[in-house]
């Protein structure tokens, strides 16, 4: 078969953290739905990428109103959300054919400001390693939370003494070029990507490199983009608006 780039969007917020009885993938951002500039991203990387768009039953009734409402007629295929995130991807992947040739990226719903050069970074690697995951370096310094089992410790911090009781969290500082922050889009070769769903789902699964690394394929890391931020709350939407205004590039 035709060599073919798809994209499995993942939209099935509800809104909890946000406050709004909107969900927050249709919150409008710089006069357009968080949803609608997520796609257009990856239909500005490529007019040939296949766009599969996981939406809950419930809602796909009012994205329906909302392509009305600001004229978007993206080409598309719309597929039921799952209980859990693992079974969201899932009905995603049964749109692609089991013979397709090609990558598939999984990409969050609101994230709308990934670059066409990070999608091409894990599209490119995935062609060649069947795993790739864009990530950007830790900036702030990281603290490791752990318990101790003794009913009652001595510790000396720089010389202080402090008293720690069995039950109540201690913590370090880990080297934090150590460890990178994860995004999306999370891109495999079709192969490897099928055959990792195949397996029965685990409340471990946190994301679909975690599917793939338990089928045991490993996962190359490519460069990710600051921008691409992940919209879950208030502050996220003014973040957001102030990339709009900075880079006139996201104003799609």
């Amino acid at each position: 078969m035709e060599y073919t780039e798809y994209v499995i969007i993942v939209a099935g917020g509800k809104g909890t953290r946000m406050g709004t009885e909107v969900p927050k993938q249709f919150l409008p951002i710089g006069g357009l739905p968080v949803l609608m500039r997520t796609i257009r991203c990856f239909r500005s990387y490529s007019d040939k990428m296949k766009i599969i768009l996981v939406l809950p039953k419930q809602q796909q009734e009012y994205w329906k109103e909302l392509c009305e409402k600001y004229s978007f007629n993206e080409p598309l295929t719309i597929a039921d959300g799952g209980e859990t995130r693992f079974h969201s991807v899932k009905n995603g992947l049964d749109c692609i054919p089991d013979n397709a040739c090609g990558t598939i990226c999984v990409h969050d719903g609101v994230r709308p400001f990934v670059s066409g050069g990070t999608i091409h970074r894990t599209c490119k690697e995935a062609m060649k390693s069947g795993a790739a995951v864009p990530v950007i370096p830790v900036v702030e310094t990281l603290r490791h939370l752990y318990k101790v089992d003794a009913p009652e410790s001595l510790y000396d911090f720089d010389g202080i003494a402090a008293l720690q009781i069995s039950g109540e969290p201690m913590s370090e500082t880990v080297q934090r070029d150590e460890y990178r922050i994860v995004q999306t889009p999370q891109t495999f070769n079709v192969d490897v990507l099928k055959r990792a769903y195949r397996q029965e789902y685990m409340k471990e699964f946190t994301d679909d490199a975690s599917v793939v690394e338990h089928d045991g394929h490993s996962v190359a890391l490519v460069e990710g983009n600051e921008e691409n931020i992940k919209i879950t709350t208030p502050f996220d939407l003014a973040v957001g608006e102030a990339i709009i205004a900075q880079d006139p590039s996201y104003n799609l």
